[in-house]
């Protein structure tokens, strides 16, 4: 099998540790890895793939020789070195939002439109992590009765803001249970026992831009600009998992039934959907697992083309480091690298 140089821009985030660590679960055909950060964290050592490797400053790095890129530092970074990359010879898998939207840039989830990897100019975009795992449970059901209208309440997890929020939530939590004064810096209101209708910053038509990113990034991803999207997002008081309560309007009638029986054999997909029993999904099961899982599946009371459902996912791994790890996968099988 080939190998190829590896390198994980963003090495010492919560997303960049997530990627190193699925390379090795995945046993990715790495040759050589490299990591990099900016120059606060330059220097640093990170034990990977069983190896001590320093963290390089990339401001002042030499990239010759990197054939594949996983970027998980934020739009800055993105815009500043990607180009860097791609000239340097290297396809480069960006987890931020700076490339989603761009026409000549394709933005993947492996499982449902891995033919847009055809379509590179050396630059692939990861999705919005809530965009990620909704996507993946209405593929199916696109294909099988189309959609017309898609209206989605998001429950976010702290980790998909970054460390300093996870601190932030612990910090503030033991505070409370203390009855001690509790300080935050990270989120504009005590997160601990609370949640927020606030992710992104709040545009004109009174969305947030998290709000908007799933909207636009399903339309693309799927290849539907006709199909209507509103979405709430929050953030909640949860470590790990983004949660989200989905309700699709489609074009022609289809039956709990058979959603269920579709999302059962759907790549990707784990069905968790006997309520009776408490059997349904929930962020602690989700977390540090590959899979989006789905339950509460229901037609809409309301609506004739209605179905309701719950989808919960790693936001870390399926949201962000997995998927990006995937494409790489699928550039491989599809002989793109």
């Amino acid at each position: 099998m080939k190998t190829y140089n590896v390198a994980v821009l963003g090495a010492t985030g919560l997303v960049g540790g997530e990627m190193i660590k699925i390379l090795e679960e995945k046993n990715f055909p790495v040759k050589s890895l490299r990591l990099f950060a900016t120059s606060r964290s330059a220097g640093v050592v990170m034990k990977a793939l069983g190896q001590d490797i320093t963290v390089e400053d990339i401001q002042t790095a030499d990239l010759t020789g990197i054939e594949a890129a996983l970027f998980a530092g934020g739009e800055i970074a993105s815009e500043d070195f990607a180009g860097r990359f791609v000239d340097a010879g290297a396809v480069v898998v960006d987890n931020s939002a700076a490339f989603r939207m761009k026409p000549e840039v394709p933005l993947v989830v492996p499982e449902v439109n891995p033919e847009d990897l055809r379509k590179h100019n050396g630059i692939i975009a990861n999705p919005n992590c809530s965009t990620i795992q909704m996507v993946v449970a209405l593929k199916p059901i696109y294909d099988k009765a189309g959609i017309e209208r898609v209206v989605v309440s998001t429950y976010q997890s702290v980790s998909g803001t970054g460390k300093a929020a996870v601190e932030e939530l612990n910090e503030q939590s033991k505070a409370a249970l203390e009855n001690k004064e509790i300080k935050g810096n990270v989120y504009p209101h005590q997160i601990a026992f609370n949640l927020l209708p606030h992710i992104g910053s709040f545009q004109d038509n009174g969305y947030s831009s998290e709000e908007l990113k799933m909207t636009f990034e399903t339309r693309k991803i799927l290849g539907d600009d006709s199909i209507r999207l509103s979405a709430t997002t929050v953030r909640v008081p949860v470590v790990t998992s983004h949660s989200e309560a989905v309700n699709v309007e489609t074009k022609t009638k289809i039956t709990a039934g058979e959603v269920r029986e579709l999302l059962s054999t759907f790549p990707g997909v784990t069905l968790m959907d006997d309520p009776k029993n408490n059997i349904y999904p929930y962020p602690v099961l989700a977390a540090h697992k590959d899979d989006v899982f789905v339950g509460r599946i229901r037609e809409d009371i309301s609506c004739d083309k209605g179905i309701e459902m719950f989808v919960v996912s790693d936001n870390l791994r399926k949201g962000a480091a997995l998927n990006a790890v995937q494409i790489l996968e699928k550039m491989i099988e599809m002989e793109l690298i």
